[in-house]
């Protein structure tokens, strides 16, 4: 039976269902929130990304613009005398154009062939106006080419999101093991709780009677009359807590309410290791941090391009040249076209702004240079955080082992207590003190094992899942 066919039966019938590790992984990266968020994410980079790349390749529109007119209108006349004058007009027009933007200027060439229809309907007449080959070019001179920063910018911006959509996938992985080993702990809780309970429940009837044959005092059998309500309160509290730590897993995968889950946690680790230089090389390859820089670096330097162009000067070009002709009918409106030429330049300078635009050029400047300080301090900080996480997960491992051989110790250790006690060999400080040492014992080994898995997960993230692949 696979994983969902389980998740689904145990939906249906309230049963129980055990989940592994990598069970859970799985089912994180496929149903939890955090993942379909991810998705969606990249799919928006995506198409954002082919929006970019249509804008730098030919577009054909067809536009139309019909109108029917009838008002009347003050017109003046060629003596300079007015009028008003019923008009009736209904015009028609299509226009179909091919248009190209160029990058390198930021300019857009276009071609295209339009037709224009005028129908007088009061006197019944009609006129045509066609231009059947226009070619132009438009371009703003000395000014922000924003084509030419979007091309520099938005492969970037693709090229994060891709990175980030891998890292998610890992981080989802840790957060993942984080509900995982919570669970895991509340579970170890419970068992502890219940044990002691359990051992305190015998002892305080062993106590009672041994103080009723005077072997030993009032004070000592309190004391573990004190320890088994001490316990019962555990019990209650870690039921409480192991139902949150339930609910906050089961949310986290999406998972129907009415299932019951358990969690097992295995001891077998990977046996894996990680290098400092490796892991700086993937992380340089493949982590979205470094090319989140890049792209704040970028995007300053676009800011401070913006700044320069709008404080000075700006003129705008545009050249048509093509051909046109009118006639009372369509056919005529063809023949024997007329050439035609318009070259336009409009000139903006600014004389007098009281320092507005040095002013925004001198704040993009600063801002440039406070991105550069903190990018050099951020990839430091990003050397240093992989050469500091690598060292930790070369080391947890044997924490992990070192943690399974506490807990099996100390358990021995407090079975060989409590029987100490029961023989009259050891005193009720001892018995608590081994006690302590077991529930610590216990705890430590669930929180090694999951800080193992953190870390582990934590450096696929940073090299983008590419650390272990070969071990």
């Amino acid at each position: 039976m696979t994983l969902f066919m389980l998740l689904a039966t145990a939906a249906a019938y309230g049963d129980t269902l055990t989940l592994r590790l990598a069970e859970t992984i799985t089912m994180a990266r496929e149903h939890s929130y955090d993942a379909r968020s991810a998705r969606h994410t990249l799919l928006a980079a995506e198409w954002s990304y082919k929006f970019h790349k249509a804008n730098y390749l030919p577009s054909v529109t067809l536009t139309s613009t019909p109108s029917l007119n009838r008002v009347i209108s003050k017109i003046t006349q060629p003596d300079g005398t007015a009028s008003f004058v019923e008009q009736n007009q209904l015009s028609t027009d299509a226009s179909l154009s091919i248009t190209q933007n160029v990058a390198l200027t930021g300019g857009q060439f276009f071609l295209k062939s339009s037709l224009q229809r005028q129908d007088e309907l009061s006197n019944k007449t009609t006129a045509y106006n066609s231009q059947p080959v226009v070619l132009g070019y438009q371009q703003q001179l000395f000014g922000y080419n924003s084509l030419k920063w979007e091309n520099r910018l938005q492969p970037l911006r693709y090229e994060a999101a891709l990175k980030n959509y891998t890292e998610s996938m890992e981080l989802i992985a840790a957060r993942a093991c984080s509900y995982f080993f919570n669970l895991a702990s509340a579970q170890t809780e419970l068992f502890i709780a219940q044990y002691n309970y359990a051992s305190a429940d015998t002892l305080s009837r062993y106590a009672r009677g041994r103080y009723d044959i005077g072997t030993i005092t009032e004070s000592e059998m309190l004391q573990l009359e004190l320890n088994k309500i001490t316990a019962e309160a555990n019990v209650l509290s870690a039921q409480s807590n192991l139902e949150d730590a339930m609910t906050a897993l089961r949310s986290y995968l999406s998972i129907e309410k009415g299932t019951i889950i358990k969690v097992e946690s295995e001891t077998e680790l990977p046996t894996c290791k990680a290098d400092v230089a490796t892991a700086l090389t993937l992380a340089r390859t493949h982590s979205p941090d470094l090319v989140s820089l890049e792209l704040r670096r970028r995007e300053s330097r676009n800011n401070l391009a913006q700044a320069k162009a709008n404080a000075g000067l700006k003129a705008d070009l545009y050249i048509q040249l093509g051909l046109s002709q009118t006639a009372d009918n369509l056919a005529d409106s063809y023949r024997s076209p007329q050439n035609m030429q318009y070259v336009g330049v409009g000139i903006t300078l600014p004389l007098l702004d009281w320092g507005r635009g040095k002013g925004r050029v001198k704040i993009a400047e600063s801002n440039a240079e406070l991105v550069e300080i903190e990018i050099e301090r951020a990839e430091t900080d990003f050397e240093t955080n992989i050469a500091q996480t690598v060292r930790q997960f070369n080391l947890q491992a044997h924490r992990v082992e070192i943690a399974e051989k506490s807990a099996a110790l100390a358990q021995q250790r407090y079975e060989v207590a409590r029987h100490m006690y029961i023989m009259g060999k050891a005193t009720i400080l001892d018995l608590n003190a081994a006690t302590t040492e077991k529930d610590s014992a216990q705890r430590g080994r669930i929180n090694a094992l999951s800080y193992f898995w953190s870390l582990y997960y934590g450096l696929r993230s940073m090299t983008g899942g590419k650390i272990f692949e070969n071990q």
